[in-house]
């Protein structure tokens, strides 16, 4: 009896240092590896929609304490550092509480000058290139709202695509921006739905807020049906997109 009741014993505590071992593993993984996200707004519209589901690479610009569960301030700085390239997709601590996640797009880097005038978005005095590509239509509580699609060229070659309602809206003008060092100036690929470095209350985003580079979908929902419900993802599922890289 007393042999059975040591066996018992020990199966339990087998099982729990099991079960601790697979939560340290699945922390550092989400710490330092990669880590799920949700896009839960339409800010990075036509790029990223709502109900994208995707993987964010946690080591591609290094560790802050912001890359540990609630921030705990473990780590000095910013340790193993990469500078973000100019059009990288980034998930980041919004500034003015550092508790919110944030995605948009990187336009400018430490020492530029960004201006945007009437739509156009000028880096370091000079127009950025925009080609028109066709319309996009959303629906909306207000009625279908019809935006145009374009791909816009940074200076280090990356083309991706932006969509814009019109280009006279509050933030198609703005005043220049300096991106001081350290620091980042972001924006939505949705220009004229975003908030973003051209809002005060979001302005530039420092380096120690980064969390990662957002870098594959791996399930997307049009919002018929939750992630758990499995039996509607035949109409809910977006299949174009799964699997997708993000540029």
């Amino acid at each position: 009896m007393q042999k059975e009741h040591k066996t018992w014993i020990t199966w339990i505590k087998d099982n729990l240092k099991a079960l601790l071992w697979a939560a340290v593993i699945a922390l550092g993984i989400r710490s330092f590896i990669a880590e799920p996200f949700h896009i839960p707004s339409g800010s990075m519209i036509p790029s990223l929609l709502v109900g994208d589901y995707l993987f964010v690479s946690k080591y591609s610009y290094g560790f802050s304490r912001y890359s540990l569960p609630f921030g705990l301030p473990l780590i000095p700085g910013r340790i193993f550092y990469t500078e973000p390239e100019r059009g990288d997709v980034a998930v980041f601590k919004l500034p003015s509480d550092n508790k919110t996640d944030y995605i948009k797009r990187i336009i400018g880097l430490p020492g530029d000058t960004i201006q945007v005038v009437n739509g156009i978005l000028h880096i370091n005095g000079t127009a950025v290139k925009r080609t028109p590509k066709g319309k996009h239509t959303e629906k909306t509580f207000y009625g279908d709202i019809t935006y145009t699609v374009y791909d816009e060229e940074l200076p280090n070659g990356v083309v991706h695509e932006i969509m814009e309602e019109t280009d006279d809206q509050p933030q198609d003008n703005t005043i220049s921006f300096a991106v001081p060092e350290d620091h980042f100036f972001v924006m939505g690929d949705n220009r004229d739905n975003s908030k973003d470095s051209r809002w005060g209350d979001i302005g530039f985003v420092p380096k120690q807020n980064l969390l990662g580079k957002a870098q594959f979908i791996f399930y997307s929902n049009n919002g018929y049906a939750p992630f758990l419900a499995f039996w509607n993802w035949g109409r809910s599922i977006r299949t174009e997109r799964l699997f997708k890289g993000i540029r």
